[in-house]
């Protein structure tokens, strides 16, 4: 799709779904970990808990799409592009039904979510190919993308019935919904930092440069947050036993913790070195020679996994632990830095200065848990996985012990 788009049409989708991503984080009103984690705590409130749930993302995704509606008016994009964003932005709605997800996540029954999941990557994809090879217009790849969240929507309900459960059974709690929103608000202003830091850039590319450089950045982006769903993958089929370990010690529950955090820094490593050295090649295999300018801001950017890697892992601690005051105060200050960083560095350096920006503030962002003492023991062990204390430790011990 990238190849057939061209860096001109792919980068002008890109901003349209960076756009609206920024504003349809809203929709999900932090919920997201928060409702696994008191479905694991109390399994028997599944009914009232997703019906809240349920209700609340639906009522977020109309409060997402009318703030989107009213920054349009404002913005100097064309009616083209404004078409573009709208068509994306109704995604939002559908994606209401994750809160089946999360169920499955609280249960560790993620083998349900992957069928869904994977089914609609297949369909999703076949829709895209044939719109390839009818040489379809790009605001027809504006509506694949939004009809991913609704095949998630149907293949949810589907997979919810097979398990012998009704959605038709969800009921809406209202002391139950302020108790969310409650524990939510701070991950609500949270998720709208991560969209604005994650998202900014290429806003910001567009603006600041043209539609072709988005295109070569997004390019970059695509394949390195390519890997992202590895992190997420491991730490919800993980996590739920993590939480049950702090019932029985703490101690076992920090253990498993470093356990976390040494995986998501080996593979994320393991994954960005190689990376780094065949930028080039990579680029020129997966999308052509006309995308080489996206290489040296690939060599950059691969490196903001490893950051978002521990992210992940920490914010599921930091969710479990009832802190999510801080998990807003870091994504804070990563997105207050990424902005400055781009306003500065765009100019200058181009995209490649906006990856710079990105590698920097996310780094920084995930490693300023440290500021909270109640939470700075989790900066050693994210520290300790990166250097891999514990692998050295592990080995010298072996030694001496022969």
């Amino acid at each position: 799709m990238i190849r057939y788009l061209g860096p001109g049409e792919f980068g002008l989708l890109s901003y349209a779904i960076s756009f609206a991503s920024i504003f349809a984080t809203i929709s999900t009103l932090g919920l997201d970990n928060l409702l696994v984690r008191e479905l694991v705590k109390e399994p028997t409130k599944r009914d009232s808990l997703l019906g809240s749930a349920f209700v609340l993302k639906i009522i977020g995704a109309f409060i997402s799409f009318i703030l989107i509606a009213i920054a349009l008016l404002f913005s100097n994009d064309s009616t083209f592009t404004i078409v573009l964003i709208l068509i994306i932005s109704a995604s939002t709605l559908f994606q209401s039904f994750n809160v089946i997800d999360f169920y499955f996540q609280s249960r560790v029954l993620a083998r349900f979510s992957v069928y869904v999941m994977f089914t609609t990557s297949v369909v999703v994809t076949l829709f895209k190919l044939m719109m390839i090879y009818l040489n379809a217009s790009l605001s027809l790849f504006a509506i694949a993308f939004a009809l991913e969240s609704f095949f998630w929507a149907v293949g949810f309900s589907i997979v919810y019935k097979k398990n012998h459960l009704n959605i038709f059974d969800w009921k809406f709690d209202k002391s139950l919904a302020i108790q969310l929103l409650k524990d939510s608000w701070p991950l609500i202003l949270s998720g709208v930092v991560i969209a604005v830091y994650m998202k900014i850039g290429q806003v910001m590319i567009k603006k600041l440069l043209n539609d072709q450089e988005v295109g070569y950045y997004a390019a970059a982006v695509k394949l390195s947050e390519a890997w992202y769903f590895i992190p997420m993958a491991i730490s919800t089929s993980l996590f739920p036993a993590i939480v049950n370990a702090k019932k029985v010690s703490e101690e076992l529950y920090q253990d498993r913790m470093q356990k976390l955090y040494n995986l998501l820094a080996w593979v994320a490593i393991g994954i960005a070195l190689p990376v780094t050295f065949f930028s080039d090649m990579i680029v020129k295999i997966l999308l052509g020679t006309e995308y080489l300018p996206s290489a040296p801001v690939l060599t950059i950017y691969i490196w903001a996994g490893v950051s978002t890697f521990l992210g992940v892992a920490s914010s599921q601690y930091l969710i479990n632990e009832n802190l999510t005051k801080l998990s807003f105060y870091r994504t804070l200050i990563g997105m207050i830095v990424n902005v400055i960083l781009n306003f500065i560095l765009i100019p200058k350096y181009g995209i490649t200065g906006s990856a710079v920006a990105t590698l920097i503030s996310f780094t920084l962002a995930t490693f300023s848990i440290g500021i909270s003492k109640s939470a700075f023991g989790q900066l050693k062990m994210m520290l300790k996985s990166i250097f891999m204390i514990t692998a050295i430790n592990h080995l010298i011990g072996k030694w001496k012990s022969r």
